[in-house]
């Protein structure tokens, strides 16, 4: 990731910066051949390789200059199509100072609907994190995705748009997460320059022109830890303003509160008729006036993370609202009757929402809804499963849960999970659900889709076994399976055929004694991609053995936690751990492992009954690639090593070598201390 301004690196994590050289000649030549033609030189392309140094020249060998220009010229294969961009009259054009002509002439390039939803992005401050799904639903609120183009969906189009502009180092992909992109700061200053006079990032100016107010249609402002009446007094002539959006840079910290004037709220909201999109997330907001529910115009209301325990009851009157995400609105308690009312609602997040018990009876006849991550099943009057079957359009995260009130299982399958587009499931029953025969045939109802499913979670499920369909292969995509609390399970379900799955967390299974056959019948690689492992709370749990010549072949990260009862562990070599954590367990757990798990490099044990110091001179010594080691709560271990000159020898085998005890601990560091 490159940036001018290390300040964003250093907020999301990044302390260590290495300040870049210009390219050279050839260098640059290379990165536009990468980037307009799939090449490393122009060798192959000796007819463009004159257009090609004269735009490297007027590139100044800047990388995101050439990136851009690469990819546009990746649509113009002809010579006469690169003497159209290198004799371009943009490279002369004035404020070539400021902005910098390759990002002016690429952004020239682009359709009318790419330069419109970049030119949006103006309200984004520098160093901003994107979020691809958000950004795309502020673009539908602004009404810049029109439903009829290409007879595809909002959302589909959205998602086409934004990509085209990644492709074109629009934006980037931020370096810590997969949903998340940054726009280069040169980018920024582009997207403000072409965004005219109907955007405006307010950052406390402290003038403002009557007629200025009055042309404004779209305004953001920086998130601070206090933002009074005072600073926005005079917005409430800005009668045309559309956008009204609270944004913050950097990673935000959840015990900072932020307040904002019950006056701007009451007073200025009302006076701003035409808002579409409106964003007070994180404000800490205990109410939302009624007199936001007169914004009629209203298609997007952001209230995440707010303190909020209700909607207004005339919430309904928001007809055009199309966005409404209340997510980590932990307060949250109640829904109004009149959220009927909503028939545009398409988007209603309200993940994290603990105290949210009940459903609305009727939203089952919101037909537009895509987005709802939880539903929850309830008895005669509530919400019942099988009202799921009229929201076709679901897709993305969905958590049912109080499935134990589900009475009959062709109820289940009346509400046609394997017909949305899930990437994400949730399926929970109540703790002390014990229906097993009748719980079994309701899970096998509720089989998903298997192309899109990514991430698969049940809890409290209290059935003897699982359906055959879970773990079925054909769920290609399947990345995360978490199975907790289970407890009247006898056996696990066969995931060891999933060919893409990275994460297993088996947690709370009582009953379950002897795990062999049980992940996978196959003797071909089992568990191809499984990456990181973890069983915890599996109180009979007394042997684990493999059938399989290669299991575990990309493991790197396994967690035996509480497992008081397992004694017999039998696995083969496991090449690619590097990170084992045994809490809770007894001895045997650790000594078993020790020739299966000997290129760990990172080692924490906690309460190991029976680790005495003969025990512990066994294992440590095949331990021969650790670097880090935590030992808690082990109190049967009197010292690490049996003398100095040990500990010596040992210590010059590393580079170096990270311990971490707890107090009680700390004796076993000896002359150490």
């Amino acid at each position: 990731m490159t940036t001018h301004q290390q300040d964003l690196l250093k907020k999301i994590g990044f302390n260590h910066v290495d300040n870049l050289e210009s390219l050279s000649h050839e260098d640059a030549l290379s990165l536009l051949a990468l980037h307009a033609l799939d090449v490393d030189n122009f060798d192959s392309h000796e007819t463009l390789k004159p257009q090609a140094k004269g735009i490297v020249k007027k590139c100044g060998a800047l990388p995101l200059a050439l990136k851009a220009i690469g990819r546009l010229l990746r649509t113009k294969t002809e010579g006469e199509e690169w003497d159209d961009v290198l004799k371009s009259e943009i490279w002369d054009l004035e404020n070539a100072d400021a902005i910098v002509p390759a990002l002016r002439l690429s952004y020239h390039d682009l359709s009318v609907d790419l330069k419109r939803l970049f030119a949006y992005c103006s309200l984004f401050p520098k160093d901003f994190m994107f979020d691809k799904e958000e950004l795309i639903l502020l673009w539908i609120a602004e009404g810049y995705l029109n439903e009829s183009t290409a007879d595809k969906s909002p959302e589909r189009l959205g998602q086409e748009y934004f990509e085209k502009l990644l492709s074109r180092s629009f934006f980037q992909p931020a370096p810590d997460g997969e949903s998340f992109f940054v726009m280069h700061d040169l980018m920024n200053d582009l997207a403000a320059f072409v965004a005219g006079e109907y955007f405006l990032r307010f950052e406390n100016q402290t003038e403002m022109a009557m007629e200025a107010l009055a042309k404004y249609r779209h305004m953001s402002f920086m998130r601070e830890r206090y933002v009074g009446f005072q600073k926005f007094e005079a917005f409430q002539r800005a009668r045309s303003l559309r956008t009204l959006l609270a944004v913050y840079v950097g990673v935000e910290q959840s015990w900072n509160t932020l307040y904002i004037s019950n006056k701007i709220l009451v007073d200025l909201l009302p006076q701003l008729p035409l808002l579409r999109v409106l964003s007070l997330r994180r404000f800490n907001i205990s109410e939302v006036p009624d007199a936001i529910c007169s914004l009629n115009h209203l298609r997007y209301l952001n209230l995440s993370r707010t303190n909020i325990s209700k909607l207004p009851e005339n919430v309904g009157n928001l007809y055009n609202l199309q966005t409404l995400i209340v997510f980590g609105c932990e307060s949250l308690s109640t829904l109004p009757k009149s959220f009927l009312k909503l028939k545009k609602l398409r988007h209603f997040d309200i993940r994290d929402t603990p105290h949210l018990k009940k459903l609305p009876l009727g939203i089952g006849e919101l037909k537009n809804l895509q987005t709802l991550p939880k539903v929850i099943v309830g008895g005669d009057g509530d919400f019942a499963i099988t009202k799921l079957k009229g929201l076709e359009n679901l897709r993305g995260e969905l958590s049912i849960e109080g499935l134990q009130k589900v009475q009959i299982p062709m109820h289940a399958r009346e509400a046609n999970v394997s017909q949305k587009r899930l990437t994400k499931l949730k399926m929970k029953w109540g703790n002390d659900s014990q229906r097993g025969s009748l719980e079994k045939e309701v899970l096998a109802e509720l089989k998903p889709h298997t192309d899109t499913l990514k991430h698969f979670e049940v809890e409290y499920y209290g059935g003897v076994e699982f359906p055959c369909w879970v773990g079925d292969p054909t769920f290609h995509q399947l990345v995360h399976v978490s199975l907790r609390g289970c407890r009247k399970c006898t056996s696990l379900p066969l995931l060891g055929r999933l060919p893409s799955l990275k994460e297993l967390l088996i947690q709370g299974m009582d009953d379950v004694k002897v795990i062999s056959l049980e992940l996978s019948r196959s003797t071909d690689v089992t568990f191809p991609s499984l990456e990181i492992l973890r069983f915890e709370d599996m109180s009979s749990w007394k042997a684990w053995s493999t059938n399989s010549e290669v299991m575990f072949p990309r493991l790197r990260e396994l967690q035996i936690i509480k497992c008081p009862d397992l004694i017999d562990v039998s696995l083969e070599a496991l090449p690619s751990l590097r990170v084992l954590r045994i809490e809770g367990c007894s001895e045997s757990v650790l000594r078993s492992l020790v020739q299966a798990a000997s290129s760990t490099t990172k080692l924490e044990i906690e309460s190991i009954l029976g680790l005495t110091d003969e025990v512990w001179r066994g294992v440590i010594v095949n331990f021969w690639a650790v670097e880090e080691l935590c030992i808690r709560k082990c109190d049967e271990i009197r010292y690490l090593w049996e003398s100095d000159a040990e500990a010596s020898k040992v210590l010059e085998r590393k580079r170096r070598m990270r311990i971490t005890l707890v107090a009680t601990s700390y004796h076993l560091l000896g002359c150490w201390l």
